[in-house]
């Protein structure tokens, strides 16, 4: 007995010390009812491709509208092998190249997560999915900048080296751990579901593939109608569904911060597409349903960076002061006369750029008072623009310059801009030998 005494007083210091071990390591397990959010918003963001395609399809003649909606279809099979093969590793891996992308071999066709459970108690799994999403959406949006225009063999090659060389550095920059930008600053440069990441990125992509290949033949002397408004406007509503997925998601929770996030989305929303509407009768005493769906994103894609700090009453400021400005800069784009054919960038790129920089001035004092302990004592609202400014000028830098350079290589070898008479039959016959509504006469 005695034996056993001691031997137990001996083992004891080794006792205390495996369980304050085991109390100090964090519990891994899944959280049914976060996975079951996170498993929700991946579908829904899923839901936007598709979205996407009936709203850009709608927009386009009847001629390209297969063509068109194409672009998004193969955005989801193209990055939809890219992104477990590379573009996971890539983004979210640890730094290399001086933080300049991640990588890590295991992360390679996803193969070293298969058992992992992230601290937010989802399956790693699920977050790779998630994101895969949004690395699917972008590259798409920047399609509406040269529809009518493009081969899709060379557009397929574009958007593949897109996503490695522009998309997942500036992933990684954001929303990495270890990235530059998510530590810039008291607390990071703000980014809660892409302003940068998804909609700088690809709106100013937009705007320099536009420039760069040149009009439409015909345009802007020859009036170019939408052919299928009722298709826009069912595609913005599925865009907006999706988009609670889109912000909500990206709290990688279920808690305060997903109600938050997808609250100031509906406001954002719907101040944006009345914004518009007041617009459009002071102007022309008529508000048009291509108008309410500009309004609906312009509100959704301001809101997009500033989801995870702003309240309703900033969520409605950011959505109204969007449309304003992304409808002025459709004003000028019709005045400079460049053809960014369904205006990704005065959309996507401007309100990009008014919701990263503009969510500054409407921060709940929570966050301002978190940023400021993180400081030292002290935080400033201009303090925090200067980070955000930084890292959209970073985003549009190098969005503008390393985009141009794919563009260049790609149109010199496989080719990018159809040729006159592919144009004028259309891409639907030129490029997928179909036709989408198996009319004549297409316009």
């Amino acid at each position: 007995m005695r034996k056993r005494m001691v031997t137990a007083l001996l083992m004891l210091p080794f006792l205390m010390q495996v369980s304050a071990t085991a109390a100090a390591a964090p519990e891994v397990y899944t959280d049914s009812g976060t996975t079951s959010w996170m498993l929700t918003s991946t579908a829904l963001v899923l839901l936007m491709i598709p979205g996407l395609a009936m709203f850009y399809g709608g927009l386009v003649r009847t001629k390209n509208v297969i063509g068109t909606m194409m672009h998004s279809f193969g955005a989801m099979v193209i990055i939809g092998v890219l992104w477990p093969m590379v573009g996971y590793a890539l983004s979210f891996g640890p730094g290399v190249l001086g933080g300049f992308v991640g990588w890590d071999s295991k992360y390679f066709m996803l193969q070293g997560i298969d058992e992992s459970i992230l601290s937010s108690h989802i399956p790693e799994y699920v977050f790779a999915m998630f994101q895969g999403k949004f690395a699917i959406i972008t590259p798409a949006l920047i399609a509406g900048a040269f529809a009518e225009r493009v081969n899709f063999r060379g557009y397929a090659l574009f958007i593949a080296l897109w996503s490695i060389i522009v998309y997942s550095p500036i992933c990684h920059w954001v929303w990495a751990s270890d990235g530059f930008l998510f530590n810039l600053g008291a607390a990071g440069a703000i980014d809660f579901a892409g302003g940068t990441v998804v909609h700088i990125s690809s709106g100013v992509t937009a705007l320099v593939a536009a420039l760069y290949l040149g009009s439409r033949r015909g345009y802007p002397r020859n009036v170019m109608h939408p052919n299928n408004l009722v298709m826009t406007l069912t595609g913005a509503g599925l865009l907006w569904v999706g988009w609670f997925g889109f912000n909500a998601g990206s709290a990688i929770a279920s808690d305060l911060a997903t109600a938050r996030a997808l609250t100031v989305t509906q406001v954002s929303a719907a101040a944006g597409a009345f914004t518009w509407m007041v617009i459009e009768m002071l102007q022309h005493r008529k508000a048009t349903s291509l108008g309410v769906a500009s309004g609906i994103l312009a509100g959704l894609v301001a809101i997009t960076p500033a989801a995870g700090v702003v309240q309703p009453s900033g969520a409605f400021a950011l959505g109204a002061l969007a449309s304003i400005v992304c409808y002025s800069a459709i004003l000028i784009k019709n005045k400079m006369g460049y053809d960014d054919s369904l205006d990704a960038f005065g959309v996507h790129g401007v309100g990009g750029i008014v919701g990263a920089l503009a969510l500054v001035f409407f921060i709940r004092p929570a966050w301002m008072a978190d940023a400021a302990e993180k400081a030292g004592g002290s935080w400033t609202v201009m303090q925090q623009l200067g980070v955000q400014a930084t890292a959209v000028g970073i985003t549009v830098v190098y969005a503008a310059i390393v985009s141009l350079l794919i563009l260049v290589l790609i149109d010199k070898t496989v080719g990018l801009r159809i040729s006159e008479n592919d144009e004028m039959s259309g891409l639907d016959h030129s490029m997928h030998g179909e036709h989408g509504y198996g009319l004549i006469n297409l316009n």
